[in-house]
């Protein structure tokens, strides 16, 4: 028996967040109540750690682990995405933990073994690692959802994920075996080299239509997409804030990470027989998402169904099936993750402590009270809206552009279509805060140093990013080119690198 090859270095940030996360549940046995503040900053080093890792790493592209695994651009640049999630969520909680007595140790760890399996889905190249990941990370963001366990709304909302969440798989899991059935194997790579060789011009397969289904089905509650989108309101509403913001972009970013690899790459050759079904559902998801969120009166329940919109907008990026459109779902996560965190951590600074402040009347006459808390929330609801020059516009632009090159003009309409509904629901938070009277009071953000660093610094990528967008979309379709060049295994590597030991190292 011959074992695979192992490569630790495709897994490192992995690694280095799982080690952080045990050190911090057992470190929470021994610590004293007033010293477990500091397990948000040993779980964000591990964090910025991993972070670290995935940047030195940039430039190899390995296979690892017999092929499970992939070590190239693609996963890196999700690994960073995941980071920045995990990172601001952390920040977001410094204060939210200990005001609302939550347990640090728990919270912690679980958060950071949520970002391990998230890691492992952008990464994986096989379904069932896949599968792994998604229940690593979804296991873990169960208990967070329901981690306040006298809250009445936090236990049903974690519930709800559990059993939703559980069907999902199963028809995940059945879609694994349906395409295995069909083709033999269950590793990408052989999957989409089972389709050039046996499946090219007008042939199909009724069993890998089927698996193909069931997959869209598994993916499509993992990202909220309608009509598989029913748990996220409630989840969201239900979860604690910081975690509603974990979920909103980091579960939604693994997800499409895997999405977009299995579709895009494994069965790119035979996108007419899929492409039509996430047409509708993109159209579907973008409607549903608009038209509901109109008649919300809680902003978390309002920024859930701005969630399943912005799925719809991801989806447009995936039916056009191009380089273009792969480079746009990648640049659009990153600007969803800045200015929807953002928008989160606001949220966040808004409550306190039984008195959450998540109605819309509670955000009224913020902007003369609280001008500069305010100021950071338009900027993030106009840039949700798709306001010039916020990243939000950018990020639709390339969706967009994409869809209108790869010839789905309507699809792009559609959108655009939507993006104007949207406005309104976005716009009402802006006219609360500066021209409605009110008397909610906040904390001020200088006793909450972490939170202000958090809001700071989305309001400042929203901004940058938007406006110098050229250096971000390169790198977007640098990442994602990587996904069509073979990856190379670890002995090739070995071979290359005795026989070359004076090339250019890695970057």
């Amino acid at each position: 028996m011959i074992l695979p090859e192992v490569n630790w270095a495709s897994v490192m940030p992995s690694v280095i967040l799982t080690l952080v996360g045990i050190t911090v549940l057992c470190w929470d046995l021994w610590m004293k109540a007033q010293d477990r503040k500091y397990l948000a900053w040993l779980s964000l080093a591990g964090v910025a750690g991993a972070a670290f890792i995935s940047y030195a790493l940039w430039g190899r592209n390995e296979s690892a682990f017999n092929g499970m695994l992939a070590l190239d651009a693609y996963a890196l640049f999700f690994n960073l995405i995941i980071c920045l999630a995990t990172g601001m969520t952390i920040l977001m909680s410094r204060n939210y933990v200990e005001s609302n007595e939550l347990p640090a140790g728990e919270y912690y760890a679980l958060l950071l073994f949520a970002a391990v399996g998230m890691m492992l889905m952008a990464a994986a190249t096989d379904l069932i690692v896949i599968f792994l990941g998604l229940e690593t990370m979804s296991m873990a963001v169960y208990v967070l959802a329901g981690i306040r366990r006298q809250n009445v709304k936090g236990n049903e909302a974690a519930l709800k994920y559990f059993l939703l969440g559980a069907f999902a798989s199963g028809f995940f899991l059945y879609g694994v075996a349906l395409v295995y059935g069909a083709t033999g194997s269950v590793k990408l790579a052989e999957v989409a080299t089972y389709i050039s060789t046996h499946l090219s011009g007008e042939q199909s397969s009724p069993l890998l239509l089927a698996g193909m289904t069931l997959l869209i089905v598994g993916f499509g509650f993992k990202v909220a997409a309608a009509p598989f989108h029913v748990w996220a309101p409630d989840v969201y509403e239900g979860a604690p804030t910081t975690i509603t913001a974990f979920m909103a972009v980091g579960v939604k970013a693994a997800a499409f990470a895997s999405f977009a690899r299995v579709f895009l790459l494994s069965f790119g050759e035979i996108q007419g027989q899929w492409q039509w079904i996430l047409w509708v559902v993109a159209v579907v998801t973008m409607t549903v998402g608009n038209l509901t969120a109109l008649v919300q009166d809680n902003i978390k329940r309002m920024l859930a169904y701005s969630s399943i919109a912005h799925a719809g907008y991801l989806l447009v990026a995936m039916v056009t099936g191009s380089e273009l459109g792969g480079a746009a779902l990648m640049y659009y996560l990153v600007a969803y993750g800045l200015m929807n965190l953002g928008a989160f951590a606001v949220v966040v600074a808004v409550g306190k402590k039984g008195e959450p402040n998540e109605e819309f009347n509670d955000y009224a006459g913020l902007g003369f009270r609280y001008p500069a808390l305010a100021m950071m929330m338009t900027i993030f609801m106009l840039s949700l809206t798709g306001i010039p020059p916020l990243v939000g516009f950018t990020g639709k632009f390339y969706v967009f552009s994409a869809a209108v090159k790869a010839g789905y003009i309507w699809l792009a309409v559609i959108g655009v279509l939507n993006s104007v509904v949207s406005a309104y629901y976005y716009i009402r938070v802006v006219v609360t805060m500066y021209m409605q009277e009110g008397e909610k009071q906040v904390e001020p953000l200088s006793a909450r140093p972490a939170l202000a660093t958090a809001i700071v610094a989305a309001t400042v990528g929203t901004i940058l990013i938007g406006v110098f967008p050229a250096k971000p979309m390169a790198l977007a379709r640098h990442s994602f080119a990587s996904l069509e060049k073979p990856a190379q295994t670890v002995s090739a590597v070995h071979k290359k690198e005795h026989a070359a030991p004076s090339a250019t190292p890695h970057h």
